[in-house]
């Protein structure tokens, strides 16, 4: 398991749900909670990152995304944007071309452009977010490295989570695309890659990211956007376009599904999985917010649930990297992660 604590100092975040200020679900005792959990078993021991450069970052992200991101904190001190105490949340939004880059606002200053790739006001920034951010990557790249050498299985304990960032976007508590950025280094290198997304919310961000490309491919359940976040992607007929064509499928989920439902949507998105038969590390999107009491979802697993899940998902037989996204029942989500790992590695492999 790759950690690291980086990750504390993306802390005292607000977000703005239904128009009001609450504190935001992402947290950093989630990411103590997995590693509590995962220690006190003595099965898992807890390595550091390694530093891997911005380069990675850059081969999916649009530059003016990282530039920004590293630099917008001190820029809305310097210009009194902020306090130094309060999270930035933008109030103004560059709807159309956000999402794809090219926008016209190289002038306007970096605060006020935050508006400019921000998906919604659930993701603060606060002083220490970027290094955050930066080291959930190398935790990633990490944990694959770790695979590429051998392992059978790593899992990156990411905060802040990444499906959701898209190449000139970050939202949705994600900064950058983790499980992007692993599947991008390993398809640079010629590979052909799977990513295999269990969160609860559509991975937008990772969808958009390889919509047209054949040597990635995206296979994701999660809740239906007719109801849940992000709402504007993932419905089934999302199948990507030119060379991608095919290579996305979105498995969207009722309230209340529970492990039957989930298993058979699963059985059908690892099938895909085998079909396209990646030689790459298999990369999971892991959430853990498809619990039935997650504060910000609907769907039904229980702690045993995920046991099944993970032998599913271990029945491909594969190297696997797991990287974490969402899962925001706190005093759940150590025990969940356990269930899945103890299921994954119940199969002989």
């Amino acid at each position: 398991m790759v950690t690291s604590p980086a990750h504390r100092a993306h802390d005292g975040l607000i977000e703005v749900m239904g128009g009001r200020p609450v504190p935001c679900f992402e947290k950093p005792e989630r990411i103590s909670a997995l590693e509590r959990a995962l220690t006190e078993t003595g099965e898992y021991r807890l390595l550091p990152p390694t530093e891997h450069g911005l380069e990675p970052i850059t081969d999916v992200h649009d530059p003016d995304l990282v530039d920004l991101l590293e630099h917008v904190w001190t820029d809305a001190v310097a210009s009194g944007a902020t306090n130094g105490a309060a999270p930035l949340i933008p109030d103004t939004f560059l709807v159309g071309p956000m999402a794809a880059g090219g926008y016209g606002g190289s002038g306007t200053a970096r605060p006020a452009r935050l508006g400019a790739h921000c998906l919604d006001t659930a993701t603060p920034i606060v002083a220490g977010t970027f290094a955050a951010a930066r080291a959930a990557v190398d935790v990633a790249l990490t944990a694959t490295d770790l695979v590429l050498a051998g392992e059978t299985l790593a899992y990156g304990l990411c905060r802040p989570p990444g499906h959701h960032a898209a190449r000139a976007m970050y939202g949705g508590y994600c900064f950058f695309n983790n499980a992007a950025i692993v599947a991008g280094q390993l398809a640079r290198a010629g590979a052909r890659v799977a990513i295999l997304d269990v969160d609860y919310h559509h991975g937008n961000g990772t969808q958009q990211l390889f919509w047209g490309r054949c040597d990635v491919l995206y296979v994701s359940l999660h809740a239906d956007p007719a109801r849940a976040f992000p709402y504007f992607s993932g419905h089934s007929d999302e199948a990507g376009s030119g060379a991608g064509k095919g290579f996305n499928h979105n498995f969207p989920l009722g309230v209340r599904t529970g492990i039957d439902g989930y298993a058979a949507a699963l059985e059908r998105a690892c099938a895909i999985v085998a079909d396209f038969d990646p030689d790459a590390p298999l990369v999971v999107s892991l959430g853990f917010d498809t619990f039935e009491r997650d504060p910000i979802a609907d769907l039904a697993l229980t702690t045993d649930d995920y046991a099944r899940v993970g032998s599913m998902i271990a029945a491909l037989n594969r190297p696997t990297v797991l990287i974490q996204e969402g899962g925001y029942a706190i005093e759940a989500i150590g025990a969940n992660a356990v269930s899945f790992l103890s299921g994954f590695r119940s199969l002989p492999r």
